[in-house]
């Protein structure tokens, strides 16, 4: 996946962690390590931790997004989901 990830990132396909990507809880949410290009990328929500960590169990990121927050909040997460998939922490399935 290219730096420009984020402008192809389509909220309506299913993506989800990184296999290559471990995930260390913080207090402030969690730290996440890829091990392929050794970025550390920091998810500063425990609502974004838990919609990451369970992305894969639905059938794309709108559904998913839905099911996990505000309606208010949808445009936020949905563009935190894009950024960690410009930063590799989110793959299409």
């Amino acid at each position: 996946m290219s730096a420009d990830s984020a402008s192809t990132f389509d909220a309506a396909q299913p993506w989800t962690l990184s296999p290559q990507v471990a995930l260390r809880p913080e207090q402030f949410g969690a730290l996440a390590y890829h091990y392929g290009n050794r970025r550390l990328t920091f998810l500063k929500s425990p609502t974004l931790v838990s919609l990451v960590e369970h992305l894969g169990d639905f059938d794309n990121v709108e559904v998913a997004v839905d099911a996990s927050v505000q309606p208010h909040e949808r445009a936020a997460y949905v563009a935190a989901l894009a950024r960690l998939a410009a930063s590799e922490v989110l793959v299409a399935r």
